[in-house]
């Protein structure tokens, strides 16, 4: 299932910008605050959140005719004092991910560890899940854990790319199994049945950290909330159509496809971009499809390395 020209195109709000300066010494570029630091003060409010927090499991359980599937969040106290707390749920799910600090501008050498959790309220009904690498038909709405609405989006499905995306977004709807569809509503617009419903919540580190987006209602160093509805997914969607599916070319294999750039050293500055977005991996004049063994239909098959010294060809200049 090809999804690129797919419906919408998501033009991602989530792309990261350069540190933000101190204005009280102009030119002077202050580095981010420590990652480990920021890290744990993070955790600790999102877990705070999700001890005294309940989503509407009750509904989802018993769905009544006419029911949305939204997931609501409320406190746990007075009438919703024995509430399940969303820390409590079976539902909840938790994957540790290590972060470098020097992602964020830092040189102080930190890898830290942070915790991405993941509420999947409901499972979609088609087997398999999308990668990191995936191109997916989603419908989301990010807030603040205070509730607070930064990004709603629209009613009909949106194509997203998982890697063109802030990290904690795009790890947390791995977890996702999708539904049926698209089911044409005969008004011009589409929907799906049986998808994956949940929610992710992760911390700066996985999000903007000291980078915010300009205008938005996202400060600094502040933990986000997803609430995620997985509509569809092109599996071993290969972004750059250089033959090789986008997830296959994590070349350190940390589940972020966007630190992998072979060709970093001879690319201009302003030009950088890793393999999944690069149809010549080592910059070597011939494109990667070339150096790769693909099948009568174009599909991959294999790497190839003809010299034999254990370095895939396309990743190799000489």
């Amino acid at each position: 299932m090809k999804l690129k020209n797919a419906y919408l195109i998501f033009v991602a709000l989530f792309i990261l910008g350069s540190c933000k300066k101190d204005d009280d010494t102009p030119g002077e570029v202050v580095p981010p605050r420590l990652l480990s630091e920021v890290a744990a003060e993070d955790d600790a409010e999102i877990v705070t959140f999700l001890k005294t927090h309940f989503y509407n499991y009750e509904e989802f359980e018993n769905a009544a005719e006419g029911f949305d599937f939204k997931i609501k969040f409320d406190t746990i106290a007075g009438a919703n004092s024995t509430e399940e707390s969303l820390f409590d749920s079976s539902k909840l799910i938790t994957e540790t991910i290590s972060v470098a600090s020097s992602d964020w501008g830092r040189n102080d050498g930190e890898v830290v560890d942070h915790k991405l959790y993941v509420l999947v309220v409901r499972q979609g009904v088609i087997e398999g899940k999308p990668t990191i690498g995936d191109n997916t038909i989603l419908r989301y709405e990010g807030s603040l854990l205070n509730g607070k609405l930064f990004d709603g989006s629209s009613n009909q499905p949106l194509l997203i790319n998982l890697s063109g995306v802030v990290r904690g977004f795009g790890n947390g709807v791995e977890y996702f199994q999708t539904g049926m569809g698209p089911i044409e509503n005969g008004d011009g617009t589409v929907s799906y049945d049986g998808y994956g419903i949940g929610a992710i919540f992760f911390p700066s580190g996985l999000g903007y950290f000291s980078n915010p987006p300009a205008g938005s209602a996202i400060g600094s160093y502040t933990p986000l909330v997803f609430k995620i509805d997985a509509f569809a997914y092109e599996k071993d969607t290969d972004y750059d159509g250089d033959g090789i599916p986008s997830i296959l070319e994590d070349v350190n294999n940390d589940g972020n496809l966007n630190n992998d750039n072979t060709d970093e050293s001879s690319e201009p500055l302003n030009g950088r971009v890793p393999n999944h977005y690069d149809t010549d991996d080592d910059n070597d004049g011939i494109p990667t499809k070339d150096e790769i063994n693909l099948d009568a239909n174009g599909n991959f098959v294999s790497f190839r390395d003809t010299d034999k010294d254990g370095i895939p060809d396309h990743l190799d200049k000489d």
